[in-house]
């Protein structure tokens, strides 16, 4: 019966490949388990990055700073920011947010105060002199003295806030012009898309101008006759082309927007344009300055630097300012002059389009990001306030101006 199998051997065979299947099994099963355990050990000798944690690849990294400071966890072995805040690092946040919210606040009360206090010591010095107030206020409105106290006003509150809120904030103040990759041809670029951001705004505000006028309001504050003396206008051209932007460029995007893009650059570029844009204290520059503060955001975290956004804000300004000059000499030269301000417009969004096609694009924020942003600002007091005392005192502004 050599024909059939002995089911003694058969079961011995079967038992011996059951055996070895159970020994390679547990040998695939330990080397697994000695990659597991070197795997956990790299990743215990993995740190985060400091300047990009949230591993966000649109964000600008160099600008932010260190984030350890934020969260000291950030500096052990294997640490990743979870989507979820916890308590020391929402306060730290907290603080950073309040830090901007105090700067802005004060910011706004100290110069309204200030202007108040020169505005009535040179009015009574005046009226000292000349026995009597009659006409004192006008004639202080007509000449160059209350667009100088405007000039030296913003002058000392913006550039002293920019410094206090650095400092309190933990950044030096030679952090806002350490520029990066700028150059003369990327100035160029800039300015002309600027023209096509300011034309777009200088319509939309004329629109909901025209939609405010058919319901008896205004969203412009009326300025009729001040400053209308040579010398105030010269004054005025200094302040609006060259002190407005230089100074307004520090504390905006030189200590505001450092403060607020902390965790989040989106929050930070859009919650800095609306500060920036609500201290015009109109809608229609309102508008302006918005659109356009997002722009000179972007391009000082693009560049590190605050001098990008000087350049084009000394641009924009001058422009503006020159249009108007000629508008008030010769209306057929303003319309040329207008007619190449569309020409380059036109040309200024080919550039945006082109500028954004090479990654220049906003920061969004992650998931983590996004929890760090709004929903943490909005339980800081002092942030609260400062947008809603500077709302306030717009809407009383274009209240008062209809009167």
């Amino acid at each position: 019966m050599d024909e059939f199998i002995n089911a003694d051997e058969y079961r011995a065979e079967v038992s011996g490949l059951i055996q070895e299947i159970c020994s390679l099994k547990e040998q695939i099963a330990e080397k697994d388990k000695q990659l597991n355990t070197k795997n956990k050990e790299l990743l215990k000798n993995v740190t985060a990055d400091k300047n990009n944690p949230f591993d966000n690849p649109t964000d600008y990294k160099d600008y932010c700073g260190d984030y350890s400071e934020i969260q000291p966890r950030l500096g052990e072995p294997g640490y990743k920011i979870p989507v979820e805040i916890n308590n020391v690092e929402f306060k730290n946040l907290k603080r950073q947010y309040s830090i901007g919210g105090w700067c802005m606040m004060f910011q706004f009360v100290i110069s309204v105060v200030l202007s108040l206090c020169l505005t009535n010591g040179i009015k009574f010095l005046i009226t000292s002199i000349h026995g009597g107030d009659t006409g004192v206020y006008d004639y202080m409105y007509s000449s160059s003295i209350l667009i100088a106290v405007n000039m030296i006003v913003f002058l000392i509150c913006n550039v002293l806030f920019t410094f206090i809120g650095l400092k309190w904030a933990g950044f030096r103040g030679v952090s806002m012009i350490k520029t990066r990759d700028f150059s003369f041809g990327k100035g160029l670029q800039y300015c002309i898309i600027a023209i096509s951001l300011w034309l777009i705004s200088v319509y939309a505000g004329t629109f909901v101008e025209t939609i405010l006028n058919k319901f008896g309001m205004s969203g412009t504050v009326d300025q009729e006759g001040l400053g209308e003396t040579p010398i105030a206008l010269a004054v005025g051209y200094i302040y609006s082309c060259i002190i407005a932007p230089i100074t307004e460029e520090m504390l905006y995007r030189g200590m505001l927007l450092k403060v607020f893009s902390r965790a989040s650059q989106r929050f930070g570029i859009f919650t800095t344009a609306f500060f920036f844009g609500i201290a015009h204290g109109n809608i229609a520059q309102f508008i302006l300055a918005f659109v356009l503060g997002i722009f000179l955001s972007q391009i000082t975290l693009k560049h590190n630097s605050i001098v990008p956004a000087i350049v084009v804000h000394i641009f924009v300004n001058t422009m503006s300012t020159v249009i108007g000059i000629i508008s008030d000499i010769n209306e057929s030269a303003a319309s040329i002059a207008m007619l190449v301000v569309v020409l380059l417009a036109f040309l200024g969004i080919i550039m945006l389009i082109i500028f954004r096609s090479d990654g220049n694009r906003l920061p969004a924020s992650t998931p983590p990001q996004h929890r760090r942003g709004r929903a943490v600002a909005m339980s800081s007091i002092p942030f609260i306030m400062a947008a809603g005392i500077q709302v306030v005192y717009m809407i009383y502004s274009l209240a008062l101006s209809r009167y």
